[in-house]
């Protein structure tokens, strides 16, 4: 890779670092934390991509394309929805760590809608999450927002996955190899 390539796909990355140099020199106070904000979100994400990559390598060479397809691919029925829904609830670890598991289930077979459905579940239900909210604000506000959330993702994931095209949907599935 040449050094006109690796600054356009850093550019991004460059643009900001140079912002917020000239924010460093302008307001002092400003730059210095904005800096110690970037180190903090590099530390969280170092401590985060290992264990969800090594977990993703075993995931790839353990569970072969036929079982995922079985079990969360097209046809899956309500037994896919379920495990992905699982899945992504018992995940842990934010949200930009779902996407890599999101594309090795794609490039696994997995349906767009079992997928959708496991990325919405990440977000919104995790098991931590609402064991804290049963034990804060009560097992009937838990259950409420639980429900609520259900629902919400299982339209969302619906929607969407009528609303893309057979071409974006073809195009989704090659870019996971």
């Amino acid at each position: 890779m040449n050094v006109k390539q690796l600054i356009k796909r850093y550019r991004v990355f460059l643009i900001l670092f140079a912002v917020n140099t000239v924010i460093s020199f302008a307001m002092p106070e400003i730059g210095l934390t904005a800096f110690s904000n970037t180190a903090k979100n590099i530390k969280e994400m170092i401590s985060v991509i290992p264990p969800i990559f090594i977990l993703l390598g075993l995931l790839d060479v353990w569970v072969d394309r036929q079982t995922m397809m079985k079990y969360t691919g097209k046809g899956s029925g309500l037994k896919g929805i379920l495990i992905s829904f699982l899945l992504g609830s018992a995940a842990a670890g934010p949200l930009y760590a779902a996407f890599p598991v999101a594309t090795v289930m794609l490039k696994k077979g997995s349906s767009l809608f079992n997928v959708l459905v496991f990325l919405g579940a990440w977000s919104t239900t995790k098991i931590p999450l609402l064991t804290f909210e049963a034990a804060s604000l009560g097992m009937r506000f838990m259950l409420t927002r639980l429900a609520l959330s259900v629902i919400g993702i299982l339209m969302i994931a619906m929607i969407t996955d009528k609303a893309i095209s057979q071409e974006e949907r073809e195009e989704i599935y090659h870019m996971q190899g």
